[in-house]
């Protein structure tokens, strides 16, 4: 009986066939746009490691703002660190619970109801949210009715930003928690509440966690909310019930100084702010990558 061989087709990838060459070429170009894209953010890098790191030094992290015809080497910006750290801190006060319960809600004790999707069409809305809109609010509730600025109308303010990234990242950690997980803990007889508090929050806090990171992120680098509430307060560490510096308020000040040490130090203040948010960040992306494992 004579063996029967069958030809098959050859499985090996020709580079000149025609839809393996428009693979290459289309390859070829995403590639080419993404380093084009990152140019602009590493030349800005490069910038700022090279104007601001030539005067980093422990002093700018104690000293107060040089005077505008201070010489180049003295001063720094102690105290708007300080107040970035303060107001963000309110900030977190006032936001993560508020998010925290917005997000138990929408995904474990009303997830389909309209309430939930009207709440959760409005976090999505405020995420896209101009910031200046949020410290314009504030200045609404808050300045006008304190009748000054303060360093609280600018924590409110970050608040406001915050609120919507806490609770929509807390709301999809807390849907990843496995349903075997909420059927035993129903099975062994807690309710609803214990559920949630004992099983649920701390298998999806890692998320939350996650959440919390990226919302710091975002309002230490912000602006806008802080030029209509808390305003800036060059020669004073701390004041809460009146004007107060922050590094995004400090940098938007001297950028367009015509002093040099001025604005040597808003390069070195860019900098320290940057490598900031580039911290935060990483620990975001370590910690979700921690609650995917």
């Amino acid at each position: 009986m004579n063996k029967i061989e069958l030809q098959l087709p050859r499985l090996q990838k020709q580079p000149f066939e025609r839809r393996a060459l428009k693979s290459i070429i289309l390859s070829s170009i995403t590639v080419f746009c993404a380093v084009i894209a990152c140019v602009p953010l590493f030349s800005v890098l490069v910038m700022l490691l090279y104007r601001g790191g030539k005067r980093l030094s422990f002093a700018l992290f104690t000293n107060l703002p040089p005077g505008a015809f201070d010489p180049p080497g003295v001063g720094g910006f102690g105290n708007a660190i300080f107040g970035t750290f303060f107001m963000v801190g309110i900030a977190g006060i006032i936001s993560i619970p508020f998010g925290l319960l917005a997000a138990t809600y929408l995904a474990g004790l009303g997830p389909y109801n309209k309430a939930s999707h009207i709440a959760r069409f409005c976090a999505k809305t405020m995420t896209g949210l101009p910031s200046i809109i949020a410290g314009v609010f504030a200045y609404a509730v808050v300045v006008l009715t304190l009748g000054h600025y303060s360093a609280w109308a600018g924590g409110v303010a970050l608040s406001l930003l915050m609120i919507p990234i806490v609770m929509l990242t807390a709301e999809e950690a807390i849907k990843m928690v496995p349903n075997p997980m909420r059927e035993a803990a129903y099975g062994m007889g807690c309710t609803q509440a214990q559920s949630m508090t004992k099983v649920i929050l701390p298998a999806a806090l890692p998320g939350i966690i996650t959440g919390v990171v990226l919302a710091v992120a975002r309002a230490a680098g912000e602006t806008a909310p802080l030029l209509f509430t808390a305003l800036y307060a060059e020669q004073i560490w701390f004041q809460p019930n009146g004007p107060m510096s922050s590094l995004a308020v400090l940098i938007y000040n001297w950028s367009s100084s015509s002093y040099p040490n001025q604005l040597e130090l808003s390069w070195a203040a860019s900098l320290v702010l940057v490598v900031l948010v580039f911290v935060l960040n990483i620990l975001s992306r370590i910690i979700g990558g921690r609650t995917k494992r």
